[in-house]
């Protein structure tokens, strides 16, 4: 497995691959990898000849008093885990390598960015959109693989790349769980061993009201969201709830009633963290 922290060299790399004939699948990543990263890289083994990672924890999608200078790190395991698992080529650069000046031109995302994570993370998907521009134009991947987890950075991912008219395929993952149900993430470790053990409720909340409005028990987007809440409250005595939001996917707009593709996603902080989740189901009348 190649390490490469140079964007030069990293598109010196593409080039030769593409001269080659690959296709290249691209993961891109913040580190501290876990199962939810390395399935991603399972899915692109199957279908591309070149797998290609990133591990960059990008400085632009923080906001000010979020996790950045205390975001997990452990690159001596993430090198040992990318090349256990097949990574061909690994890019790790710095920040000073990705944004050597200040940008001269701003990527805004207009919709899809004020719901959910964004309406308390003014400006996060803004930093989402560059990074993850600005990689696809290092990578220049045939195929880009994301995590479901994050289903509303997917779907202004998926936006973004229909907008832009950029040559390649998203190809979204489910999210990956812990044996209780709990969604992987690098973020878990920060959490104590008593917000732990509490926080597999989110999931099964969630999965409980899908499972109950697939049987018709809501009559409303507002009922639903509503019964969520209040079994949240009830469950979570650490926890503490940024949002339960019920939308269209992948529009991400509001449904007038409780019918289609619909995403029923929720943050909950703790002390140290914020943990998302989020399931997704066809709703059909009953």
């Amino acid at each position: 497995m190649k390490h490469i922290k140079n964007i030069a060299r990293m598109k010196e790399e593409v080039a030769q691959l593409k001269a080659d004939g690959k296709t290249i699948g691209f993961v891109p990543t913040m580190g501290f990898l876990h199962d939810g990263h390395l399935q991603l890289v399972e899915k692109a083994k199957q279908q591309v000849d070149v797998v290609i990672m990133s591990i960059f924890v990008n400085p632009l999608q923080f906001g000010e008093n979020e996790d950045f200078d205390s975001y997990p790190k452990d690159l001596e395991k993430d090198l040992h885990l990318a090349e256990q698992h097949g990574v061909h080529q690994l890019f790790i650069p710095t920040a000073a390598e990705m944004y050597p000046d200040t940008m001269s031109i701003k990527m805004i995302v207009q919709r899809g960015a004020d719901i959910l994570c964004g309406s308390s993370r003014p400006g996060h998907f803004d930093g989402v959109a560059t990074v993850v521009m600005k990689l696809f134009n290092i990578i220049e991947p045939d195929i880009a693989y994301f995590g479901m987890k994050d289903a509303q950075q997917v779907a202004i991912i998926k936006q973004m790349v229909a907008d832009y008219h950029l040559n390649l395929t998203i190809v979204p993952v489910p999210t990956v769980r812990e044996k209780d149900g709990l969604a992987m993430s690098s973020r878990n470790v920060n959490l104590s061993h008593m917000e732990r053990q509490e926080a597999p409720h989110i999931y099964k909340t969630l999965a409980e009201a899908k499972n109950k409005a697939l049987q018709g028990h809501f009559k409303t987007v507002a009922g639903l969201e509503d019964w969520v809440k209040q079994a949240l409250k009830r469950d979570l005595k650490l926890g503490r709830i940024d949002y339960i939001t019920c939308l269209k996917f992948p529009e991400l707009i509001r449904p007038g009633a409780l019918t289609g593709s619909v995403i029923l996603a929720t943050a909950v902080h703790y002390e140290q963290v914020r943990l998302i989740d989020n399931v997704m189901w066809e709703q059909f009348p009953i």
